[in-house]
């Protein structure tokens, strides 16, 4: 069975969703980055998995549901802490980040029988997800992050690897107001699009 990896930070004002600012202040930024990383980690908790690991930078809190290993995140860019979230699954992994709290259970529930890797593109031009059957950290180090031509460039990695690759559904992430709007619409009973309700009045200015 897969080990499921979340990659996240801890939702404290400053240090996430600040492309979230304005319209929101840091703080409402980071309770929308909370009630986002809670819901991504419930799907989780839902799917079928031999473990669950939150790759965190920070520490956990109150938002954290149980079953879950606590690992730190390693120094370096993205493409090395992606890489070293992979290196400690000996098995079949998929990866999220805490930026899609539209996700299901059943988009988490994947397997390998008839594919090397499995991809989630994200409408910004990333990923959601990558899962590897044989999680090989070298097939992400290196891979330009956070550009509009992430996605196709890890997808090129991965094929170029000879890997069979699945494509995954597209998903929205949460990085300004309008996606906000967008996925809460998408997710309405969700703890984010609760939260984003009551910041409302700010987000219609």
């Amino acid at each position: 069975m897969t080990t499921l990896l979340v990659i996240a930070k801890e939702p404290r004002p400053g240090r996430v969703k600040t492309r979230l600012t304005p319209p929101f202040s840091p703080e409402e930024a980071a309770q929308l980055a909370e009630a986002s990383l809670a819901d991504t980690l419930h799907a989780v908790a839902a799917a079928p998995a031999s473990r669950r690991v939150l790759v965190l930078d920070g520490s956990p809190g109150p938002w954290l549901p149980p079953g879950f290993e606590v690992v730190p995140q390693c120094a370096g860019g993205l493409d090395e802490r992606l890489a070293d979230a992979f290196a400690h699954c000996p098995g079949p992994a998929l990866l999220i980040g805490m930026d899609t709290p539209q996700v299901t259970p059943e988009l988490l529930t994947v397997d390998f029988a008839d594919c090397d890797a499995c991809l989630g593109p994200a409408e910004d031009g990333g990923f959601w997800a990558l899962g590897l059957a044989d999680p090989d950290p070298a097939l992400l180090r290196g891979v330009p992050m956070s550009t509009p031509v992430t996605g196709p460039l890890q997808r090129e990695r991965l094929v170029a690897a000879g890997l069979r690759v699945r494509d995954l559904p597209a998903l929205r992430d949460v990085d300004v107001a309008a996606d906000a709007r967008a996925v809460a619409a998408l997710a309405p009973h969700g703890r984010f699009a609760a939260r984003l309700a009551r910041c409302a009045p700010v987000a219609r200015r």
